[in-house]
């Protein structure tokens, strides 16, 4: 090892912990304190007998919870058992999650857009014996596969009103059998079993116990204040089958804050206008988004001027932050000009009141970082993985390092191995791989240690810096390993570009393959003259090519000769979760990337 680091736990224990009673106590202790704002009432399922059907308090929280219990009870759920969950983020995902966790049953999430292979393949891997599936379109995905799943014993469809059917069925159920199921739930219990969407190979179970998610959960709020408080809230697009997600679904509800669930992330600007979030989080495409479309408005504006200047003002004054003197006078007043001029309007867009926002998934980059800060909308950085539960390591806003994930979590320890490798001992680390003890084996060291499969490194302050995955490592026909995410994230920053992908292992040079903003294309094609082009009828324009250039060359002149992108190929569309290129957190699979597009990528070596 060659360096670790260890915070000392701020929430200990949790051996008695099962996740539901925080609602029972809530419900107790705040009964009127707002735990949920659903968006457009009238469309969801799950009724409000009385009052605005938009609210749902503490109060009614537990007793929608209880009512659904008492149903998953008659219906003969028993402890430990399954249950499916394929849902859109909604009111009724954390109604039926807790549900399954007060009867001492495991949820199994399974993501709204995942395919029948895929959703056939973790049900049958779990061994559901029940599934709440959110649309008329899942029940047919499901029923197409059902034959395949002889444990799965009901379905329940919440776009057909099968949750009040479900709670009707549980009327026969006394509170007193939902209560000895829930007292029965230690903290050793599994909760869910988290299927990792995974960039490679197919997705394995990750078994988290009640205790990993309420440890990991607990120290997160004691860590982040300002983040998770009463007083706080949210409006949640991410889909809560994402461990990210999930966690922050518990914390709301933990420390008593309001979430509003957005089931459709093409609508979350209108929500955030319409909710005021004092926080958002988000992968770091919504953020590459939002900055990329800004300065296209302005650009449309005949202002483009304008928000380059206000670009260079905002990250000069966040870099400024991070000095002893801070930043000056000068700079004071410029950045306030341009608050008045810009950045109140890019704020304006995430609700008004939104100051700070919890970034995951993938990193984010040190230039996008710094803009939103100096605009005031503080991006908070982190890491984890489905494995821990899955928050490791976050960047405070008392003490933020831009370009690294922060310092560990309380009651986390991080080391470096000899090889690169971030290394995990803690609480908060999954029990293992549900049926799976071959792949659990290997992803431990000898002497207990997590292996994240992350590169990374750790400075004098215990600030984790992450350079890679061990597996996206390439390595040239040179011996040169190059590690494709921070090359990539500086082709995206073009406005143009959606996405980028290294090629080159094994190869005599680095290529990349770049695809093309689909909002963006449609104002770039009318200002040249082609209103009607696609992409694939232009991707060897000279005038294209030249901007996916400039992109490049940008990009190039932050890394040595040997890792600079050497040529580069316009792809004909976009990499979609839809086709299977991106992972529904947008990461891109590469394995897939690679056979989908091998001619491209041939074409890239070609006379070489």
């Amino acid at each position: 090892m060659r360096r670790d680091v260890r915070v000392e736990p701020k929430i200990t224990g949790g051996e008695s912990v099962g996740l539901a009673d925080v609602v029972w106590d809530n419900a107790r202790q705040e009964p009127d304190a707002v735990q949920f704002r659903r968006p457009d009432p009238d469309a969801w399922s799950w009724p409000r007998s009385s009052g605005d059907p938009s609210v749902v308090t503490c109060r009614q929280f537990r007793d929608d919870v209880l009512a659904v219990a008492r149903g998953l009870i008659a219906a003969g759920v028993t402890p430990g058992s399954r249950v499916g969950l394929m849902s859109r983020t909604r009111y009724e995902w954390s109604l039926v999650d807790y549900a399954v966790w007060t009867v001492g049953a495991v949820t199994v999430p399974v993501y709204d857009t995942s395919s029948a292979e895929q959703l056939a393949w973790i049900l049958a891997d779990s061994g559901a014996v029940g599934c709440v599936v959110e649309t008329a379109d899942h029940a047919a995905l499901l029923a197409g596969v059902r034959d395949g799943l002889p444990e799965l014993r009901q379905v329940w469809q919440i776009d057909s009103n099968d949750l009040i059917k479900l709670a009707e069925q549980g009327r026969a159920v006394a509170d007193e059998a939902v209560e000895r199921r829930r007292a029965a739930v230690s903290g050793a219990d599994p909760a869910t079993i988290v299927y990792t969407s995974g960039t490679t190979g197919r997705p394995k179970g990750c078994v988290l116990t009640h205790r990993n998610i309420h440890l990991d959960v607990g120290n997160a709020v004691a860590a982040l204040p300002e983040l998770f408080n009463q007083a706080a809230s949210t409006v949640l697009f991410l889909p809560l089958a994402h461990a990210f997600a999930r966690l922050v679904q518990v914390a709301m509800v933990q420390t008593r804050a309001t979430m509003v669930p957005s089931p459709n992330a093409h609508d979350v600007l209108k929500q955030l206008r319409r909710s005021q979030p004092t926080f958002v989080l988000a992968v770091p495409r919504v953020f590459e988004k939002a900055y990329n479309g800004a300065r296209q408005k302005a650009a449309d504006q005949h202002r483009g001027w304008l928000f380059d200047v206000a670009d260079r003002v905002s990250v000069g004054y966040s870099r400024a932050l991070d000095t002893p003197s801070g930043p000056g006078i000068g700079l004071r007043l410029r950045r306030g000009l341009f608050d008045l001029l810009v950045y109140r309007k890019l704020r304006a867009a995430f609700g008004g009141r939104c100051r700070l926002a919890v970034v995951g998934g993938a990193p984010l980059g040190e230039r996008l970082g710094h803009f939103f800060r100096g605009a005031g909308l503080t991006t908070l950085e982190g890491y984890g993985l489905t494995e821990t539960s899955p928050a490791l390591a976050v960047n405070r806003p008392s003490g933020m390092r831009i370009g690294t994930v922060g310092r560990p979590l309380p009651g986390v320890e991080l080391a470096i191995a000899d090889d690169g490798e971030v290394l995990v001992r803690s609480d908060v680390v999954f029990q293992g791989y549900w049926n799976n003890p071959a792949a659990t084996s290997e992803t431990f060291t000898a002497d207990g240690w997590f292996r994240t499969g992350d590169l990374g490194s750790l400075d004098d302050d215990g600030y984790l810096r992450i350079t890679g995955r061990t597996k996206e490592i390439m390595v040239t026909a040179e011996g040169k390993n190059i590690a494709p995410d921070p090359i990539e994230d500086r082709v995206r920053a073009h406005p143009l570009v959606s996405q980028s992908m290294l090629t080159g292992n094994g190869k005599p040079y680095v290529a990349a393959l770049v695809t093309i903003d689909p909002q963006a294309w449609s104002r770039w094609r009318d200002a040249h003259g082609h209103p009607r082009a696609s992409v694939a009828e232009l991707r060897e324009d000279p005038a294209l090519r030249g901007e996916i250039q400039t992109a490049i060359d940008q990009a190039n002149r932050s890394v040595s000769h040997a890792e600079a992108i050497k040529t580069f190929r316009i792809l004909p569309d976009d990499f979609t979760e839809a086709n299977g290129e991106l992972t529904p957190t947008l990461k891109i699979r590469r394995e897939v990337v690679q056979r989908h597009r091998a001619a491209d990528i041939d074409a890239l070596y070609r006379g070489h």
